[in-house]
């Protein structure tokens, strides 16, 4: 890979690399996601935003690296790589496990006084310190399908191909076992605004635990209900992209 100054490293992807945009946005993918979900927003942001999704250990080309079981691992592992990043206005958004990293990495970053982001989008997450009993990464395989077809994040081809569905297990598996055991008290709160975004028709989030989200910030909140599921996003790519590019427009 190369260095973080010119295209991607192991854990920071950069789909349409330029010298001279002069804000950025860090992506943080879903549990079981990678970083090339974010491509398209990559895409349509290219002009003027260099945008960096992660990619986390034990997918894609990081297929044979072992899983992070844990998630404050994984944030602080996510921590160490952005500190090595140059300085520039940052917006961090995350979606579903991806929300909470943000808002891990984010804290992290605020308590060192450096590289924090300006602004916070969770999308498709309740607040941190909201609790649910939740046991997917305890089930076998048939459940841990089911689940992703309640979710409809996956795509129909890999939950009827065996052997890609076989080689994606393990990532899926080791994220909901890092998302289902995270806990965080309500002091945790970060400094900079937080936008919820949220469907209305979302099975693991309510209304009420997005809300929850302005419990987490001294700063701003704002809290935008689209129509649809968990995966909202998938339907409403126009108007996410609004959010986002509002968030970005602040810091110009």
């Amino acid at each position: 890979m190369t260095s973080p100054g010119t295209s991607s490293t192991l854990w920071l992807r950069r789909f349409h690399p330029g010298a001279d945009q002069p804000v950025r946005l860090v992506c943080f993918p879903h549990a079981g996601g990678s970083a090339s979900f974010y491509h398209p927003v990559s895409a349509a942001l290219a002009d003027d935003t260099e945008l960096i999704a992660l990619q986390y250990p034990g997918r894609q080309d990081r297929r044979l690296e072992p899983c992070i079981e844990d998630l404050d691992t994984l944030a602080d592992r996510i921590t160490d790589e952005l500190l090595t990043l140059d300085d520039r206005p940052t917006v961090f958004f995350g979606h579903s496990m991806g929300a909470v990293l943000a808002f891990e990495t984010a804290w992290r970053l605020e308590q060192k006084g450096t590289h924090a982001p300006r602004a916070v989008i969770a999308s498709g997450r309740r607040a941190p310190s909201t609790t649910r009993t939740e046991n997917v990464h305890r089930q076998d395989d048939e459940a841990v399908i089911a689940e992703l077809k309640l979710l409809n994040g996956t795509s129909a081809r890999l939950l009827g191909d065996d052997e890609i569905l076989r080689m994606a297990m393990p990532a899926i598996r080791a994220d909901y076992r890092a998302i289902e055991r995270y806990t965080c008290g309500p002091e945790r709160v970060l400094g900079c605004p937080v936008t919820t975004l949220t469907g209305d028709a979302d099975p693991r989030t309510t209304i009420a635990e997005a809300r929850a989200w302005r419990n987490h910030t001294t700063g701003a909140f704002r809290l935008q209900v689209l129509p649809g599921g968990h995966f909202f996003l998938a339907e409403q790519q126009a108007a996410v992209l609004r959010e986002i590019t509002s968030e970005l427009a602040v810091l110009r």
